[in-house]
């Protein structure tokens, strides 16, 4: 893995750190606070309850990007997180409501499903040297239209039709409204402990794994990697795998927060999660990067939707100043590359 900092070794240390990717990431976050507290919205930014409404909406975001990171650091990418996300947020909410299968049954069965969705994306890209993106692009309009045929192209919702076509409302399962709770007074939603645990796993498997350390060899450079003896192909199907499992857990907190599973959720999620990877600063081109940048560039992106929204600028101007912004992002590591 290439030290970003070996650039910077004249540098007195403070300069070495502001071009740096974690430097530049922080620098981005502080100033979308500043932006918060000059446009506060009537001191509604102040509030505990923004914060953690903010953190709320963006773990789901942040746990694809925990995912994300893993592929793109081995050089790749994943378009198919969204689709796969509503795949696992239909079935589900199908087994969980409709059929009444119990927690420990119904979660390991769409874990697997997002894992399986993953590994086959890996296999072709991997094994069969398909592109990434084509690859993922496929599995992304595979899964979009297996949660339409799952769900019929409804809203999985606790209305159950019946036999004789009436339709019969059922309580939301318990593991839907645990997760949809909030924990320390409030203060703290259920969803973000797990983006939390999401992240503690992925940075474990990166930075202290064998694994992680052959990612970010292949990223690197995959033709050395594999004349060093380093299985390429199984470590990056296993990374696809891994994204996959985190598109489902990101699809079971989609689905107990909306209590529904919705076959039109998580569209374009894959931008978002690309765009938290990219402003936490991790290589597009794979070999750099890590887990703490992505946390950075999740909170990064989170607030700064959230400082829009609370001001109310209309989505359009969202969409396009997050774009600006990923733009910015990316000719900024350009710049330190050179």
């Amino acid at each position: 893995m290439l030290d970003e900092t070996h650039a910077f070794s004249g540098r007195p240390w403070a300069a070495q750190w502001l071009n740096s990717p974690p430097g530049r990431a922080t620098i981005a976050l502080l100033l979308v606070f500043v932006l918060g507290a000059m446009f506060h919205a009537d001191g509604a930014f102040y509030k505990l309850g923004t914060h953690r409404d903010a953190l709320r909406q963006a773990s789901v975001f942040g746990i694809l990007a925990c995912g994300m990171t893993l592929v793109i650091i081995a050089g790749g990418i994943d378009l198919s997180v969204g689709s796969v996300l509503a795949l696992v947020a239909v079935c589900f909410a199908k087994a969980s409501i409709h059929w009444g299968w119990p927690v420990w049954a119904a979660v390991p069965l769409v874990l697997a499903l997002g894992g399986l969705c993953g590994a086959v994306s890996g296999t072709i890209a991997a094994r069969l040297r398909v592109q990434p993106f084509i690859a993922t692009l496929a599995m992304m309009v595979f899964a979009r239209g297996m949660a339409k045929y799952v769900s019929g192209g409804m809203k999985v919702s606790t209305a159950v039709q019946q036999a004789d076509g009436t339709y019969q409302y059922v309580d939301v399962p318990a593991v839907f409204r645990w997760i949809d709770t909030r924990v320390l007074g409030d203060q703290l939603s259920v969803v973000t402990l797990i983006f939390l645990v999401c992240a503690a796993c992925s940075w474990l498997a990166l930075a202290k794994h064998r694994w992680g350390r052959q990612l970010y060899a292949i990223g690197g450079n995959e033709e050395a990697s594999r004349l060093s003896g380093i299985p390429v192909v199984r470590a990056k199907i296993l990374a696809y795998a891994v994204c996959g499992l985190l598109a489902a857990v990101a699809g079971i907190c989609q689905a107990a927060q909306e209590q529904q599973g919705d076959p039109e959720a998580g569209i374009a999620y894959e931008l978002i999660a690309i765009a938290m990877v990219v402003i936490g600063g991790t290589n597009l081109t794979g070999g750099r990067g890590g887990i703490v940048l992505t946390l950075i560039g999740t909170l990064t992106i989170g607030y700064l939707e959230k400082i829009l929204s609370i001001n109310a600028v209309p989505e359009a101007g969202r969409l396009m100043l997050t774009g600006t912004i990923i733009v910015a992002a990316v000719l900024t590591q350009r710049r330190s590359r050179g």
